[in-house]
Parts: C-alpha cells; structure tokens; sequence
C-alpha cells in the first residue's frame, strides 16, 4: 500500500474554525464510541479498532489554535486522555502516515499529557511506519509507473486521464519527529532510543540526531548515534549522505565533549578516532575514507584529545597487520598537523610527535606484512615532499630516517630487492621524489638494483624503476650514473610494451641528445686550450658512453624510431659537426701533429645515425675536408705507422666508417661531381685491397650508394654497379687463385726446404695471405649489396679451402687440394667458410648442398671464431630456409653447451630470437636443452636464461615448465630407466650426456635444484598440485614398483631429486599463494574487492586439494617407499624422512588420522618434528641473548621442555625399533581413506598402480 496516498475529502471542511469545530465534534463523537466499545468488552487495548481516515486527517492537519485547547475539550466531553492511546496506536498499522503526524502533533500539543499519551509500543509502530513510507517513495522515484501495476490497464485508444500525486506527509512528519524528539521521555526506555537513532540516520534525518543529542538523555544516546553513523562513513563512495555523517560527527558530536560537558559524554566524544580506527575496513578506497574521516574527526578536536589519539595511533602501529597498515595512512594524513606552521627545524625537534611518525614510518618500511611496507614506502615518498617543503636539509634527513645502523640508501636497497612487487614499486616511487634529499654519490648498489629493476616481470615496476633511475641521471649525471642509465634504459626500447618503448625513446631524447644540442652555438674563444672547459659539462662523457658495444644496437633503435616520428632535430646534426670542428682546432691549436688528432669518441658515430633524418643540416663541405683528412692518414700510415705503433689506428678505421656512412645518408644532397670524385676514389681504394676488414662494408654500401646518385636513371645505376661489382670480382678472384697456388707450393715446399730457407718465403706468403683474406671478405660484402651478380667463379676456390684437408678424394690438378688451409692459413680457412655462407644466402640452390657442410664444421671444428661464425650463419639460414635447418637442430642445439662463452652466449641469444619470431617451436628437446643454461658458468649468461624462462617464456608458453618438468629430472641426471623419456633422449648421439648434470655432490645437486626451483617459479597453483601429483605417480611409484632402479647412480639421483622438490618451500602450497595481489599486497588497487575474494577463494580450494591428494595419493607411496628403502638400507630413506616431516608439520593435530597405516611412523615423524623444533628454538634464543646481553640461563632453560620431551619420544621409538618391529607392507595395513577410493583387496603392485592414474582434478568430488 502507498502510505502517501489518501482520500482528504474533509480538507476543505477543515479550513473554518465552524468547520473545524464541527469536525471535532465528528472526532469526539468517534472516539466516545470506541472507548464505550472498548470499556464494555473484554478485549485488551491493543485490539482496539484504528481511528477513521477522516478522523485522523482532521488530527494531522488540524491548526495551532484547535489543538491548543484540544485536551481540554477531550476532557470537557468526559472522555479520559488515555482513551486515545489504543486507536492512535491501532491507526499506525491501519493508515501509518496520517496516524503518525497525528500522534506527532498531539504529542507536540500545549499541556499535552506526555506521561499517559506516550507509550514506547506506539513509538516504535510509529518509527516503523516512517522507514516504509521512506522505502516507498524511494521505490516510486525510482520507477515512476510501477505504481499503477496491472490492476490500471486500459484499452487501446483509451486515454487515461493524469492523477494529480497527493502531497507526501514523510517530510512533516520527519519536521515533528525532530521537535518531539526532545520532548519524549526515552531516557527509561532504551529501545525506543536506538529505534529512533536508527530511523534518523537511515532516513538521513540529521535534525532528528541534532533533537536527541540536545535532550537531556544525549549521554545514553551519544553511543548510539556514533554506532549508527560509523556504517555511513565507511561507505565505499564519496556519496553526500557520507558527506553529511562526517560533518554531522564534526559539528553535532564532536562539541559535546567541551570540559563544560557531562563526564560520559566527554568520554565517549574522546574515545570517537578510536572507535573510527578499529572498525575502519582494509580495501584500499574505503580505508582511505576512513582515514580522511578520522582527520576531520581530529581537527575539530583539542590538542589533548589530538595527542591522545597519536599516541594510539604510535601503539597501533606496533600491533595487527591490519592496524600498522591503517597507521601508516593515518601518519600521512597527522602529519601536516602535527608540525609547526613556521620555523627552521621543520618540527623534528627530539620528542616531537612529527620526529616520532617519521621514525614509525620508516620502521614500518621494513615490516614483515609485504601491504605495509608498500604501504609505508608510498607515504614516506609524500612525507618526503612535505619536509622538503619546509625546507629540510641533507643531513637532517639522512639523521631522521636512520633507524639503528640502516640509513636511508641502505633501506630503499634491500627494499628495491623486494619478493613482493608493491613493494618494489613503492620503493622506486620513494627514490624518484627523494633523491634531491639522498644527496651525493649514489650508492652503487642501489643504482645496480634501480638497474635491474629496470627488468622486472612486471610492467608497472619496469615504469617506475624507469622514472626513478632517469630521475638519479637528470639530478646527478656522472659517470656512475650515466653508465648505469645507459645499460639499463636504452634496452627498453625492445619491451614488450608499447608505453615503456615510447617512455624510453623520449627519455634518450630529453637526457642524451637534447643535451648534446646545446653545444651547437658553441664558439671557440681565443684563450680556449682544453676541450673539457669549451664544451658543457659531460658532453663528451655522453657522447663516449653512448659507443659502448652493448647498448649501440639499442641506441640506433632509438634513433631510427625518433627519426621516423620526426623528433630528431637539424640542431643534433649540427651539434656533433660543431663539436668536431671545435675539437680539430684545439687540436691545431696545440701546434700537434693532425695525424694523431682524433675526434671526440662517438661524435661520428652519432653523427651517421641521426644525419639520414637530417641529411640538409650536414655540410658538404665539412664530409669532404674530413674525408680527405681521413683517408689521406689511412693510406699514408698504411702498413708504417697506423698498423701497430700507432694506437689511433683502429679509432681512425671506426671514425671512416661512420663517416662513409653519414655520406651515404646524405647522398641525395650531394653535388653530382664531388659524388662521381668520391665514388672513383671509394672504388680504388677497395680495388687495392689493403684495407681494413671494418672499412669494406661501409666502402661497397657508400659505393653503390654514390653511383645510384651519380647516375641519371635507375636502370643506369643498376648497370653501373653490375660493372664495378663485375670487376672487382675478378680481381679478387685472381688474387684468390694466386694464394692457394702459393700456399700449396710452400706447403710442399715445407717439407723439404731446411729451416734456415725459411723465413723470405713465409713474408711473401703472409703479405699474399693477407690480400687474398681481404679479397674473400670483399666478395662477400659484395654479394650482399648486389645479390645478382656472378661469383660462379669463386665457388669452386671457396669449396677448395674449406675442404681441404678432409680425407675425401680430390682432382690431382686441383690447386690446393693436397694442404689444410685450416692449419697453414686459418683467417683465410675462416673468411671463406663466412663468404660461402653469405653466397648460400642469395643461392637456394648451392644452400641446398652445403648446409650439411656447415653443421658438420660446427660440431667438429675446434676454432670458436669459426664455430661462433657458422652459428650467426645458420641463424640466417633458419630464417630463409627453414624447411632444410629444422631437421639439424638437435645438433645446433649442442652449441648451448660449447667450451667457449662466447659461442654459448651466442647461441643462446640467437636461438632465443628465433623463438620469439616463431621460427623455432618450443618441442622436442628444445626446452630441456636450454635448462642448462640456468646454471652456465657465465654470469651474463645466467642472466639472458633467467630472463628467458622469467620473461619472454612465461608469457608465450606458460604450461611448458609445467608439461616438461618430470622430464626435466630425468634429462639432467641422464637417467634411461623410464621408457617414455629414455625414447626421448635417445635421438640423438652424446646429447643427454652433454645437457646432463649428473652427480650427487652438493655442486650438482644445487645446480639441479636452482632450475627446478626456476621452473616451479613459472607454475600456477593447480600446476604445482599437479605437478606434486605426477612426482609421486611417476617417480616415487615407479620405485616402488621397480621400474626406476634406486641401486643405480642415475634412479637414486632422480629419486632424491623427486623427494627435495616435494620438501622445498616453492612446492608448498598455502591459501595465500592464490591472493599474492590482494588488498594487503596488489599492486595498485584496481577491482580489489571482486578480484581478491576469487583469489582468496581459489587459493582455498586449491589447499584442500592438496591436502586431500597429501592424505590419498602420497601417504600410501610413500609408507611403500621407506619399506623399500629400508629394505634395502638406503642412504635415501633420511631424504624421505626429511621430506615427509615437511610435508606434514603443518598437519601436526592431524598426524595420527593421516599415518593411521604406520604408527611406528607416526612416532618417527613426531620425534624429527620435535628435536627440529627445539633446535630452531634454542638457535632463536641463543640470538636474542647475544642481542640482549652475556645471560646464558634463558636459552637453556627455554629448550629444557621441549627437550625432555623429545627424548620421551626417543625412548618409546627406539623401545619398538628394538623390538624388531618393522614398519608392516602396505597390502596389510588397514587404511580406511585409500581403501575407500581404491577398493578391497587388491595388492600391493595393483594398488600403487591405481594411485598412479589417479587424476585429482576430475575425480574430487567436494570441489
């Protein structure tokens, strides 16, 4: 029923005192015949029939001047007031609005008899009525035509005339209950009290709470009220009814506890940021509320009170997890109160309450709860601002922060270590706004740890480690910092997400290059001697750091990317041209020799990558002097002084080619005739055949560059080039020929010539040599810018060289078919098998022969320059023909396992690549090959396979560790007892014993653990369960059945494997495992409350899995397992002791239902259980008496019990064992739990073998 809804036919008869007479003479007449009604029958008052609608609208909108004496004419009609109370009370079930102004109004009346009128029954009928009608009209303002329901349809085409909606009485009727709020006598009826503090804030009737606590029962009410708002502050929006609560709490509450105030209330009003705090909730959003509630609370509150509630809030912070986190908040949001508005010492005066949070903030940076850490990290970076505000100094800062012997660098290292990612993120945070405050030098680990960060899984970790260490470089860009920047920015160009390579670039672009380009209106002065004090402080630094070989692919990464969104500007390019020119002239300057002058590493480096974006801004003018000057002093030191005594050299040769490539960038600008100058002297140049290997390259591309220029259409260039590329070809091929006729003339010469003859002939064959390796290179470079040209030629002196000395027949008149180039010439034996791979490139057809050749070079071969060659080559091969390498990469794979680091890293990093790109799947022994490589010798090889199997693996192939690890143990310790992996192994020759890591030393059975450890790391929860499943089924049962040989090294190996696995802590599942990124850990808030209880809810599910399988599956194998072992006086069986003692230490009270089949057991486990317990104890104790002081009374006397009894246990297991008790066969034991899964009556043998095909997932019946 609509409460707002009535019939007010008597309204208009209500409006005239005569009316209004004559309609109170209605009323006396109805209520005289209610009372004789109610006097004469025996009925209680409760039944009495409710006043007419009529009578009750006459009650309710009556005026002042009739109910001013309307008690006295009830009483003049001889009627008791008492005779109202049953059908007002009645009329609040019948018509509950009207009767509720009603009894409001008489209530509210002059000399209105509140002692006989009020009754707390009716009062709370009344209350009730007033929480329906407000349910009911929040209904119909929510659906404005469900009013109507079924019941009002009408025909079509019959209109429905408009209903005029009846003015709703809720708000009069809220306006009197605020008036008789204090007028009421609640104080001896406390129901009524909390019903009515209960109606108020449900309805938001705030000047209702306002009537109460200004009643004279505002102490009893005070709880109340403060009860019934908490739900409304707390909730999880900024919504005005919270709004309203909190300045309701600030203006109404609050004041009551003045000293002029009652003692309770003062008390209750002080105990109100109390109250607030523990029932403030977890979730990050809400406890912020609560938080910003809790300082509104305080600021309306004394200082006494304010200091009170610190000292709390100090206390609550040493407590619960959930109060330290609240309390880390509540520091940050005090603080700023707390300080003093003015003066220098920032409020950090020794005993201050600032110096105090501070201090408690810090602590808490270290806490166990990894949510309160973060927690803490966070608002430490804020309280940071705050202070730096106000001024604080270095010093200060670093003096604050010191808890105990840590100070501040040292915590945000061991905090940027972090295993939990909040706080990792929140310690890179903190770094990024506090390192103006940390002050110089940076401590190098903490810039190594920002470095690796900088790597993390997870993206938001890899943007924050990416803000901080940009920040370090901006405010300190020394060399320390530049090279750590260098190493670990750059390469995030190549992240997997979109926002960190853009993030990268422009972070190059603001610390690098914009810094280089304020050198370009640099002007020499005339005093000016050292280039250290012309150019801007760390110009050169920059400019040397960026040539380091490990970030240069990087860099033109970001160059070609920052080229192509053209943000590179012409002032870079004329920069570094400045830059060198400047450099020249001090150089000059100087009255030095020119050919010793160098300029500024990687200025032309840089140079030849920006200028293909900027090719206008480089001056012709300024290449060509440079260019003669360069190429005068190559050709003049040419095998005198640039060959060995000058170190220049080899900077010379680098700065040539980059300028040879800044031409060919900017060609397109060249005059025609200087091109066709440069071309003639570029073409002469490689025509001699002297240069440096480094120098070819960019000497052919410059070329046919300059020659597409110089000619007037494509097809002529094409042709040009044809002609030159032609040439030389032949030329090389004639040198070529020459070599081998000399070196096979010398090399039979070798054998008959005395040892004094020499020494002439070996310089003419070494002078030959080494042109005929530059003539091999040369045609290499030129088949890769001119595939189509014709090396028919060299094939058959290319073959000649890198098969000779095989045992195979050859041509008597073949040159050379008699020596091994490999011995007599191995730079020539190299570069040839590098040419004919880069033919076999652009030649399908001659790949098609010799990719045979080159797999067996790269197992055989013992030159790791050649075998490091070959490998690149078969990389390229796998791209262009993949059909023909695939069948060869088991062999390939054998390289992972090289003698030479450079080959194995090699290796690695291509085979990775080709991963990414798809060309390569993970099958095979593929996966477990690279296994190894977790535990390399090489520091920077550990680091590319832990970032592999970590990174790039877990995202493109999760269920790979999970689907290969049983496998993974056989591999690595060589085992071939099991059918299925010893099928796997064995197709190839020595693979399994070179991927191997065989050995029951400490060395090898720590490097198996570390990738096992690896893998377990990359594996769900369920895969975890799973995977403890499939190690019990298929290694521990397979011992037990006999079909893996616990008397052979290998099986024993695989077996212990097996039993450390199933003990180590990542095995272990817990319920918290599921909810790593819940409230108290996530990394950023997100949809936490959702989210974390599925989380929180898997984890769970997950847990009792595990321990239905720990009960069913692994208990029976292993009972079956110690029998064997014991059986056989196996050192294994103290390995299987340790791991079920792991296993079983959280189910101690469950012990006996679990080990129900083996009681002897049961007491072994106890007493191992026992004896570690007490020994980790007395190690704890023994640690905090040496913190604390010399005593050595507590230790001894705190391990006393817990040793006594564990020698009673001692006593009773070594009682039965001396009884020649063994522990019974499995088939006789009764075990209700397995026999209720497995049947009755089945063998030992049969029994195992059903446990092994249990599958937990598909069979668990209470998940």
């Amino acid at each position: 029923m609509d409460y707002d809804k009535m019939d007010v036919d008597a309204a208009d008869e209500m409006g005239s005192p005569a009316s209004g007479s004559g309609s109170f003479s209605a009323f006396v007449s109805e209520l005289a015949s209610l009372h004789r009604r109610s006097s004469s029958s025996s009925t209680a008052s409760s039944s009495s029939p409710p006043l007419s609608l009529a009578s009750l609208t006459f009650l309710s909108s009556s005026a002042a001047a009739p109910l001013s004496s309307f008690f006295q004419r009830i009483a003049a009609a001889g009627l008791p007031t008492s005779s109202l109370s049953a059908p007002l009370a009645a009329s609040l079930s019948a018509h509950p609005l009207p009767a509720a102004v009603a009894y409001l109004r008489l209530l509210l009346a002059p000399a209105s008899p509140l002692l006989s009128l009020f009754s707390p029954l009716p009062f709370l009928s009344l209350l009730l009525a007033l929480r329906k009608a407000s349910s009911a009209a929040a209904h119909d303002a929510t659906n404005p035509n469900s009013g109507s329901g079924n019941k009002s349809r009408k025909r079509k085409y019959q209109q429905r005339p408009p209903t005029a909606r009846v003015p709703s009485l809720l708000p009069e009727a809220l306006s009197l209950l605020a008036n008789a709020a204090g007028r009421v006598p609640l104080e001896e009826h406390p129901d009524a009290r909390r019903s009515l503090v209960d109606t108020a804030t449900e309805l938001m009737a705030f000047d209702v709470l306002a009537a109460v606590l200004g009643s004279d029962y505002r102490a009893e009410a005070v709880p109340d009220v403060v009860r019934t708002l908490v739900p409304v502050v707390f909730s999880a929006s900024k919504s005005a009814a919270r709004a309203a609560a909190v300045e309701f709490l600030v203006r109404n509450v609050v004041p009551l506890g003045a000293e002029e105030g009652e003692d309770g209330v003062r008390k209750a009003v002080a105990y109100l940021p109390r109250c607030l705090a523990k029932k403030a909730p977890e979730k990050s959003e809400a406890r912020a509320l609560a938080v910003e509630a809790i300082v509104e609370v305080l600021r309306a509150m004394g200082p006494y009170e304010r200091e009170g509630f610190a000292t709390y809030v100090v206390a609550m912070a040493r407590g619960k997890a959930k109060g330290r986190l609240l309390a880390v908040d509540l520091v940050l949001a005090m603080l700023p109160s707390l300080l003093p508005s003015e003066g220098d010492d920032c409020g950090l005066q020794e005993g201050s309450w600032g110096l105090k949070f501070v201090r408690l903030l810090v602590e808490r940076c270290s806490d166990s709860v990894g949510g309160v850490r973060a927690r803490a990290l966070m608002n430490a970076a804020q309280v940071l601002d705050v202070l730096s505000e106000r001024g604080m100094e270095v010093d200060q800062l670093q003096e604050v922060t010191r808890i105990g012997n840590m100070g501040l660098g040292e915590l945000l290292r061991l905090r940027c270590t972090d295993d939990k990612a909040a706080v990792r993120k929140a310690t890179l945070v903190l770094i990024t706004k506090a390192i103006r405050l940390i002050g110089r030098p940076v401590d190098e680990l903490l810039l190594s740890a920002m470095g690796a960060a900088c790597s993390d899984p997870l993206v938001s970790i890899r943007k924050a480690a990416l803000a901080a260490i940009s920040e370090v470089f901006r405010n300190f860009p020394d060399e320390r910092v530049t090279k750590e920047w260098l190493q670990a920015v750059p390469p995030l160009v190549i992240d997997s997400e979109t926002s960190i390579q853009e993030e990268c670039e422009n972070l190059f672009l603001e610390l690098i290059l914009n810094r280089i380009c304020q050198a370009a209106n640099l002007k020499l002065e005339d005093h000016s001697i050292d280039m250290e004090d012309v150019f801007p402080e760390g110009t050169l630094d920059l400019l040397k750091s960026i040539c380091d070989g490990e970030v240069v692919p990087c860099i033109k990464k970001i160059c070609a990317s920052l080229g192509r969104k053209k943000k590179l500007k012409p002032l870079l390019a004329s920069s570094l041209q400045n830059i060198i020119t400047i450099s020249e002239s001090l150089w000059l300057r100087s009255s030095r020799p020119i050919e010793k002058w160098t300029a500024p590493v990687g200025s032309w480096w840089l140079l030849s990558e920006v200028s293909s974006f900027a090719p206008k801004s480089v001056n012709w003018k300024f290449l060509s002097h440079h260019w003669k000057l360069l190429d005068n002093v190559g050709q003049d030191g040419r095998g005198k002084v640039c060959s060995k005594e000058e170190p220049n050299s080899a900077l010379w040769a680098v700065d040539r080619v980059s300028l040879l490539q800044t031409i060919s960038n900017v060609s397109t600008e060249l005059p025609v005739e200087p091109a066709a100058e440069l071309a003639h002297s570029l073409l002469t140049r490689i025509e001699n055949f002297d240069m440096h290997l480094s120098e070819l390259d960019a000497h052919v591309k410059s070329l046919k560059t300059l020659c597409k220029r110089k000619a007037k259409t494509a097809k002529e260039g094409e042709s040009l080039i044809q002609k030159w590329v032609k040439q030389l070809v032949c030329k090389a091929v004639g040198i070529l020929d020459d070599c081998i006729k000399e070196t096979s003339e010398a090399g039979g010469r070798n054998f008959f010539t005395p040892l004094s003859g020499k020494v002439k002939g070996r310089k003419e064959t070494s002078k030959s040599m080494s042109q005929a390796v530059i003539a091999i290179f040369t045609i290499g470079s030129l088949i890769l810018a001119c595939p189509t040209a014709n090396v028919q030629s060299v094939i058959p002196l290319l073959h000649t060289i890198i098969t000779s000395g095989n045992a195979e027949p050859r041509p008597k008149n073949l040159a050379g078919g008699a020596v091994s180039f490999k011995e007599l010439a191995p730079s020539l034996y190299i570069q040839s098998w590098d040419t004919m791979a880069k033919i076999c490139l652009v030649d399908d057809k001659l790949a098609k022969r010799y990719i045979p050749l080159f797999v067996q070079e790269l197992e055989r071969s013992d030159l790791a320059t050649l075998r490091n060659n070959i490998m690149i080559a078969m990389a390229d091969f796998y791209v262009r023909y993949t059909a023909l390498v695939d069948c060869y990469m088991s062999k390939i794979t054998k390289s992972l396992r090289d003698p030479c680091e450079v080959v194995r890293r090699q290796t690695f990093i291509l085979l990775s690549k080709l991963l990414q790109r798809d060309y390569v799947k993970w099958r095979g022994v593929l996966f477990l090959r690279f296994l190894p490589s977790l535990v390399d010798e090489s520091e920077k090889i550990r680091h590319l396979a832990d970032f592999l199997f970590g990174n790039i693996l877990k995202a493109k192939a999760p269920l790979l560790a999970y689907n290969s690890f049983i496998e993974a143990i056989y591999v690595l310790n060589n085992c071939l007892a099991h059918g299925a992996h010893s099928e796997s192994q064995g197709r190839s020759d020595r693979g399994p014993a070179l991927f191997a890591i065989r050995g029951t030393d400490e060395r090898s059975r720590s490097k198996r653990m570390h990738i096992y450890v690896s893998l377990l790391k990359q594996m769900a929860p369920e895969h975890l369960l799973a995977t403890s499943a499939k190690l019990c089924a298929e290694i521990l049962a397979a011992a037990c059945d006999g079909l893996l040989n616990v008397d052979d090294a290998a099986g024993s190996a695989v077996l212990q494997d097996a039993l450390q696995i199933l003990a180590c802590k990542e095995m272990r599942i817990h319920p918290n495992i599921c909810t790593d990124n819940s409230e108290m850990d996530e990394e950023g808030g997100g949809d936490g409350g959702t989210a974390s209880a599925l989380m929180a809810a898997r984890g769970r599910a997950v847990t009792q899995v595990a321990k239905k399988n720990l009960i069913q599956l692994a208990v029976p194998i292993f009972i079956e397992l110690k029998r064997l072992l014991e059986s056989k006086n196996s050192p294994l069986t103290g390995c299987l002791m340790e791991c079920l003692r792991v296993l079983l230490k959280d189910y101690k009270n469950e012990m006996e239902e679990i080990l129900v089949a083996d009681k002897q057991l049961q007491k072994e486990l106890l007493y191992d259980m026992q004896k570690v317990d007490a020994t980790s104890k007395a190690k704890a104790q023994a640690g905090a008496a040496k913190v604390a002081g010399p005593s050595r009374a507590t230790p001894a006397h705190g391990s006393g019990k817990v040793d006594a009894a564990a020698r009673a246990t001692a006593r009773s297991v070594l009682k039965e064992v001396n009884q020649n008790t063994p522990t019974p066969p499995l088939h006789s034991m009764s075990v209700p739990k397995v026999r209720s899964m497995l049947g009755t009556g089945s063998r030992r043998p049969a029994v195992l073998e059903s446990v092994r095909r249990l599958q937990p997932f598909e069979s668990d019946d209470e998940n």
